[in-house]
This record gives structure tokens, sequence and C-alpha cells, in this order.
């Protein structure tokens, strides 16, 4: 990275910022401590400088504040730091760290988002976390029923069927602060799908107010879950040079290994948002498995190999459509030839 600003980098906390940087006129090497309280004014007596920082809890905040005052922030994911730290893990090698790998040519930054996209954000997170759990109370409560021979066919939807029957017939055999603690659980998970549904309301909510989520939920395999989640996570397009990048931040492109001047291509990366990139899987699974007319290639692709590259394939393509909608201000059409620039 080439830039006539000073270069500053932060390593931020709970309560105490470590800067380094390098005055541009003497070359003096400055490493400074600050608190929290004082991290705004002491940017805010500066001329713009550009301010990086790791990517992690809060760095956002900072990004859009730095922002407002003129400054030009860049947020680094942890992998490109950690590299360049040298000695022992401290806060003041953490801040030249990010400084060093801050200035590497062609060097890939975290998008920043807004307050609405993040507020978005949050709202999958939560949802996800109740899913998680709602999920760990029902195994639980399967799990305990079938100490008694009890067992519930697969789905939710079985077990609600199944569930009112299964406690009266235990009950005849079993102490009743049991049993009042197994309808607690099962009530427990009823509030839980509740709590999920309006957590899901609330997003629709937004995604009918959100043009860029409700162009591209268009495309099949792409719903409400999926649109809000990319178009939140996603920050500006812009931040993307293609579709192949973008697919590649999500981690749905092949893993090099080569040596020797030969390359071998393995799994999928796995590399950014487990979370979208699940969405985008099992939405391409599902165009796959389900669809009336799914694509023809990807039909091809699983003729000759496994169910799931086809899939990753498929999930990989949609990846890349969603960037060009986006990135282009267009709306989807299933019959689109691309033309080369």
């Amino acid at each position: 990275m080439k830039t006539s600003r000073t270069v500053v980098g932060v390593d931020t906390a709970k309560r105490v910022f470590q800067l380094h940087w390098v005055d541009m006129e003497t070359g003096e090497i400055v490493d400074l401590k600050l608190t929290r309280a004082k991290f705004l004014d002491h940017f805010a007596d500066l001329p713009p400088c550009v301010v990086a920082m790791e990517a992690c809890g809060g760095s956002q905040h900072w990004a859009r504040r730095l922002r407002e005052l003129g400054h030009e922030p860049l947020l680094l994911p942890a992998k490109m730091v950690r590299p360049f730290v040298a000695g022992n893990k401290n806060d003041a090698h953490d801040a030249r760290a990010i400084w060093t790998a801050v200035q590497l040519p062609g060097v890939k930054t975290v998008a920043i988002k807004s307050e609405e996209q993040q507020a978005v954000l949050a709202l999958h997170r939560m949802r996800q976390q109740l899913v998680k759990f709602r999920t760990a109370q029902i195994n639980g409560l399967r799990g305990l029923l079938t100490e008694y021979g009890e067992v519930m066919p697969q789905g939710r939807a079985g077990m609600r069927r199944d569930m009112a029957g299964i406690l009266e017939r235990v009950s005849e055999r079993l102490p009743a602060m049991v049993i009042d603690t197994l309808r607690e659980q099962w009530a427990r998970i009823g509030r839980l799908d509740e709590e999920i549904g309006e957590i899901e309301r609330r997003i629709g909510v937004w995604h009918r107010g959100n043009a860029d989520s409700k162009r591209i939920a268009g495309i099949p395999g792409v719903g409400v879950l999926t649109a809000t989640a990319l178009v939140a996570a996603m920050g500006d397009p812009a931040a993307f040079r293609s579709g192949r990048e973008f697919a590649a931040w999500l981690g749905l492109v092949p893993r090099h290994d080569g040596t020797g001047g030969r390359v071998r291509m393995l799994g999928i990366s796995k590399r950014g948002d487990r979370y979208l990139r699940t969405l985008l899987i099992h939405g391409a699974r599902s165009v796959l498995t389900h669809s009336k007319a799914p694509p023809a290639w990807a039909v091809r692709l699983a003729e000759r190999r496994p169910l799931n590259v086809a899939t990753v394939a498929l999930a990989n393509k949609t990846a890349r459509t969603i960037w060009a909608l986006l990135a282009h201000d267009r709306a989807y059409q299933a019959n689109f030839v691309s033309q080369p620039a």
C-alpha cells in the first residue's frame, strides 16, 4: 500500500489502546498508549491519516467514528497480522504488527459496515444462537425419553405430534417431579420457537424495505435469511473486485497446495463466515434436489461427481451472481448470458 498519509497501527482493547506509527518528517518511531476515552480526541487533532486495526469486536464502531473525523480506517483480518508479531505478544508488538501488515502490497481488508447492516447481522447471530440452544434442548429431551423406551420420529413435526401422548404414558411410571421438569423443558422449546419466529419476522420486515435484499432474493436458492445476511455482511460491493473474489471471501473456492511448479486443487478453503457459507450451500442443495428446473450444468456435474461437489459449485455460482447484481445494480434474469469485458 502506497500512501502519502501517515499510517497508524492501533491495537484496540476494552480500556487501553496502543498506537504505533513513524513520523514522516523526522522518522521518529512513536509508541503511544491511550485510554478509551481519549482515543478519538487524539485523532480529532491530527490531519487525515490511515488508521489500521484488526477486525475484532468494536472495530466496526471505531472505523465509522474515525471516518467521520476524516481519516481512512482499514480493518485487517487477524490471520494477516499474526505473522508480523515479533517477540513476545503484547500490545506494543501487536500495534507494530498491524502497522507492518497494512503496508503490504495487495493487502486484503474487511469491509466497513453501517450500523444498520450490523444491526441485521446482530439479529442473525441472535437467531443462530437460539436455534443452537433449541437443538440442544430437543436432543436432550429426546435422549431422556429414550431412556424410558420412548423413541420419537426425526423432525420437530413428529415430536410435536407425539409429545403429549409420550408424556402421558411416562407419567404413569415416573415420579411427578421428573414429569413436571420434562413438561417445563418441552414448554421451553415452544417458547424458543416463538422467539425465533419473532426474530425471523423482524428480518423479513427489513428485507421487504431493502431493495438490494429483494433483488438477490429472486435468485434460486436464495431466501430471505440468505439475502439479508449477505447484503448486511458484504457492506459495499465495490470492496470486491469480482464475483470470484467475493466467492473466495466466503470460502467457496478450492484450496491450493503446490511446490516445484505443480499445484494441487484441494477441497474448498472454508475461509470467511461459516454461517453465510452454510446458508448458500443449503440453498444450492435445495435447488439441486427439490427444484423443478435446476441448472442443466449443475445436473450434469452431479451425474459424474458427488452431489456435494455439484452443490458447492452451484453455491459458488450463486455467490458470484449475488455480487454481480449488487455491484452493477441489476435485476436477476434466469437466462442472462454475461459478455466478456
